[in-house]
């Protein structure tokens, strides 16, 4: 669904949104179609239903044997839906109406901005289920002794103690959730798509850089935007105290 800029992208697997290789196919094509669409600035993710994602889905796994090269090709098809919304163009902003587990707490790790319902939380509870995964997601999120007790004990972090920690920016009744989300989705899709695109793209490629690294590649990114069109007319807007319009990207 997409109303003025914002797309809405929801994932919808009964009863819990557990991964499957088809949703995983549908969430990159989804995310690579975003990317190009021009009536879309600003995406909101969220799950049907009282789960966000509950990760992989352990009945389908139970039992499973892979054939010749299915296995590489099954975690290949998962981590490229994580970067589907990591690389997407426009900003994502995640609205965890639920648990989001596993591969659910690495969907989120994956958007850009962050609101949970009060009955939201992420995990890790692979460790139970015979399974391992998510930390470096993870890692995003929590520091180096809470990632630790969540891959290693199976803790969930409540949306309450997300907000408390700073991991999410707001924490909100289920009802409310949405209206958040779309809030802040509307204010990103009210920016300079061109300069939306590039912060993105600067902060995903600064990651793991050294300082003096990441600030000279964010100097480049400042002087691409310089010679867009939107550059100049946000510079005009703020002089002349009026709302910029800025061409697409």
């Amino acid at each position: 669904m997409v109303a003025d800029y914002v797309a809405t992208v929801t994932l919808d697997r009964p009863p819990v949104n557990a991964l499957s290789p088809q949703m995983q196919a549908e969430i990159i094509e989804t995310f690579d179609r975003l990317s190009d669409r021009a009536d879309v600035r600003a995406v909101v993710l969220t799950g049907a239903g009282r789960v966000f994602c509950a990760g992989a889905d352990i009945k389908a796994r139970a039992g499973r044997s892979f054939g010749e090269g299915e296995r590489w090709s099954h975690n290949r098809s998962i981590r490229e839906a994580f970067h589907a919304i990591a690389e997407c163009r426009k900003p994502v902003v995640a609205a965890i109406n639920g648990p989001a587990l596993g591969g659910g707490l690495c969907f989120v790790a994956s958007c850009d901005i962050l609101v949970a319902a009060e009955g939201g939380s992420i995990g890790l509870p692979e460790i139970d289920v015979g399974l391992l995964g998510g930390g470096r997601h993870a890692m995003r999120l929590f520091g180096h002794s809470l990632t630790r007790r969540m891959m290693m004990l199976g803790y969930r972090v409540s949306g309450a103690e997300l907000y408390r920690l700073g991991v999410v920016e707001a924490c909100v009744p289920g009802a409310e959730l949405m209206t958040v989300a779309d809030d802040f989705a509307r204010d990103l899709a009210s920016k300079s798509p061109a300069a939306l695109h590039l912060a993105k793209r600067g902060l995903n490629a600064i990651e793991e850089m050294s300082l003096r690294d990441g600030y000279r590649f964010e100097q480049d990114m400042t002087a691409e935007l310089g010679n867009h069109p939107d550059s100049r007319e946000a510079m005009a807007a703020f002089a002349e105290r009026r709302p910029p319009r800025f061409m697409g990207s």
